[in-house]
């Protein structure tokens, strides 16, 4: 029996956490600039979120904390430069933008230790990463497309880098990334928001009910519970990693984790058996991670 990974995703991440496969969204009646630039808001919302997360951090913690804490030597150096990085994504969007940029909000992360630290960059690199993958599609501006996509693509590099040589986890999950849908990550995000200035812009984004797996292991059944007295009993637990879910029906509260699932996974409550879009979610995600080593074998725990 595999158990989640050590790096206590499900505590990094929080019940809050949640996952869907974007779908299209309603036409708005604004321009498309407006739209974009919307869009852009919601990039630098999550761009103004690392920047701080990387920079909070590194000021918190020294050389020697990293490398107390078992994490390699050249380890904070390489944080460093994602932290510049960061800071010169949110300074490219917000001279985009203009005037309407979204400010950086006040954020509380539960590190302790430049482990935990690494841990919950591991995770909220991921997150972005499969944030602007499925953000891409809303994007009608060419040129805005490319700013995204040029981001993107550094922020895979960060992520895989995080998880790779720093965390020892694998640094992918498979052959493709998995989407989040706008909602998603608001509410994956948004935990870590503690509050935002009244004048930044309204980002066109809703949240879901939380989700809760407990101890999932791999081939086991678990018990599935959901807020605000969401009914689990006859739904549907996707399992979702790259492009691809699997379903599985909830059974006398209880969901039997798929034994193929290996890296990151994302497991979201949903009234369906064939689909995932924000339409058939009853309740938000929650976070998986089974590490597997350079041969594609599971690590024990």
């Amino acid at each position: 029996m595999k158990s989640s990974s050590v790096i206590a995703y499900a505590t990094l991440v929080g019940a809050a956490a949640a996952f869907v496969v974007p779908q299209a969204r309603e036409s708005s009646t604004n321009s498309t600039t407006s739209d974009d630039t919307s869009l852009l808001n919601y990039v630098l919302t999550l761009k103004n979120l690392e920047n701080a997360f990387y920079a909070g951090a590194l000021n918190s913690f020294t050389q020697d904390d990293f490398v107390n804490d078992s994490l390699p030597t050249w380890s904070r150096a390489r944080f460093e430069q994602i932290a510049e990085h960061q800071q010169a994504h949110v300074d490219l969007l917000s001279n985009v933008i203009g005037s309407g940029a979204a400010q950086a909000c006040n954020y509380t992360f539960p590190y302790t230790s430049p482990s935990t630290f690494a841990a919950l960059a591991e995770v909220i690199s991921g997150v972005c990463v499969s944030a602007f993958v499925g953000a891409a599609q809303y994007i009608t501006s060419s040129d805005y497309l490319t700013t995204a996509a040029a981001i993107l693509s550094t922020e895979a590099r960060h992520a895989a880098w995080i998880a790779g040589p720093v965390n020892h986890q694998n640094a992918w999950s498979g052959a493709f990334d998995t989407p989040l849908s706008l909602d998603a990550v608001y509410t994956l995000v948004s935990q870590y928001i503690s509050g935002c200035p009244s004048s930044n812009p309204t980002l066109p984004v809703t949240s879901f009910s939380s989700l809760t797996i407990a101890n999932a292991s791999l081939g086991q059944a678990s018990t599935v519970t959901a807020a605000n007295n969401v009914t689990v009993e006859g739904q549907y637990v996707a399992f979702i990693s790259g492009l691809t879910p699997t379903f599985v029906q909830v059974v006398g509260g209880q969901v039997v984790v798929p034994a193929t699932i290996m890296g990151t996974s994302y497991a979201v409550l949903t009234s369906s058996n064939t689909s995932v879009d924000d339409s058939t979610i009853t309740a938000g995600v929650v976070a998986l991670q089974f590490p597997y080593n350079s041969n594609g074998a599971l690590e024990l725990a």
